[in-house]
């Protein structure tokens, strides 16, 4: 349980916006360090309801930058979390004052990237799949309510099956 309820909103067209204005923060901090800076998640699929938080994962070598990212992000305000139970992703507390978001750092080799970038595309490409997607999100919300992290777990099938029927 957390202290906030899940709640899903209609996709806003602002999001894309909101997302540049971060990648251009957060690219100009990190400089070279950040091969790529990518907002995932649903916030980044046209059409498609989401939690209102911009997820964005920053692609770097690999663990060796690790140090020098997290001072970089640091001097711009975010606060390094851990991994927070997902190996390999590094979670940030983002500074106050700025559009709800996560801030992730990934290996640009990881997984836990590939995975999300795979997703984000996949409901890009297929709009019956992402209106499916945001049919199940809208009512997970209303079964969860608080719970945040039980309606995670909940999509964790779908995301799965459309991650092995992937062409």
């Amino acid at each position: 349980m957390t202290n906030e309820p899940v709640i899903i909103v209609a996709y806003d067209p602002a999001w894309p916006e909101i997302f540049e204005a971060l990648r251009r923060r957060i690219e100009a901090a990190l400089g070279p360090i950040a091969i790529a800076v990518e907002h995932v998640g649903s916030t980044a699929v046209p059409g498609l309801p989401a939690k209102p938080i911009i997820d964005i994962d920053v692609a770097i070598a690999g663990d060796s930058a690790l140090p020098t990212a997290i001072a970089a992000l640091a001097t711009i305000g975010y606060a390094h979390q851990g991994e927070k139970g997902i190996a390999g992703r590094h979670a940030f507390a983002a500074p106050a004052g700025l559009a709800r978001h996560h801030l992730y750092l990934c290996a640009a080799h990881s997984a836990e990237l590939r995975r999300h970038l795979a997703f984000r595309d996949r409901l890009r490409a297929d709009a019956g799949l992402a209106a499916a997607y945001g049919a199940l999100k809208m009512r997970l919300a209303e079964e969860f309510g608080w719970d945040r992290e039980g309606y995670t777990i909940a999509k964790t099938s779908f995301i799965e099956t459309a991650l092995e029927d992937a062409p």
